[in-house]
């Protein structure tokens, strides 16, 4: 039996795909569950209305996803995180993070278009990838800095102090 599949099948094909299986598989599996739809004439015209709109849409799409990924590509975003001594990060910098940093840019993107397989988890900088498009990869740099903690910020105004007090005391003395 020919069928059209309505929506990507493993093994078998891509959603538009005309395909030869067995009468059982298309009858007990392929029907039931919506994946598929009889090859007649009729159903192939419809088929091939929709393969044509869905091409005009994904280029449309494809044209918008290459704007924002020339916008995108300047964009450097950072992060301050508490880390222990050897840089690994008490919590982490997720595609949450991310986008919310991205939203305060201006830019709305959805947070399953960041590729992080894993989140940020050290300081550093790492590049990160966004898939716009299927076709369309945008890149941009985040950098994770550790957070200055109080022992570094109090030896930090420790070292200020006297050097701001010494201005004040020649003022005093004139």
């Amino acid at each position: 039996m020919e069928v059209i599949l309505k929506q990507d099948v493993d093994n078998l094909g891509l959603r538009g795909d005309v395909v030869k299986v067995a009468d059982g598989y298309a009858r007990n599996y392929l029907l039931p569950k919506k994946f598929a739809m009889q090859a007649t004439e009729a159903n192939k015209a419809v088929i091939e209305q929709m393969k044509a709109a869905a091409a005009r849409r994904s280029a449309a799409e494809k044209i918008v996803s290459e704007e924002l990924a020339a916008k995108l590509a300047p964009v450097a975003l950072s992060f301050t995180r508490k880390s222990g001594e050897e840089g690994h990060l008490f919590g982490s910098v997720t595609s949450a993070d991310i986008v919310a940093e991205l939203a305060t840019k201006g830019f709305e993107i959805d947070r399953r278009k960041v590729a992080l397989s894993e989140p940020i988890k050290t300081v550093g900088e790492t590049t990160v990838s966004i898939k716009l498009h299927r076709e369309v990869v945008a890149q941009i740099k985040v950098s994770v800095v550790a957070e200055a903690s109080e022992e570094t910020a109090a030896a930090a105004e420790a070292t200020e102090a006297p050097a701001a007090e010494a201005p004040a005391a020649e003022a005093a003395a004139e």
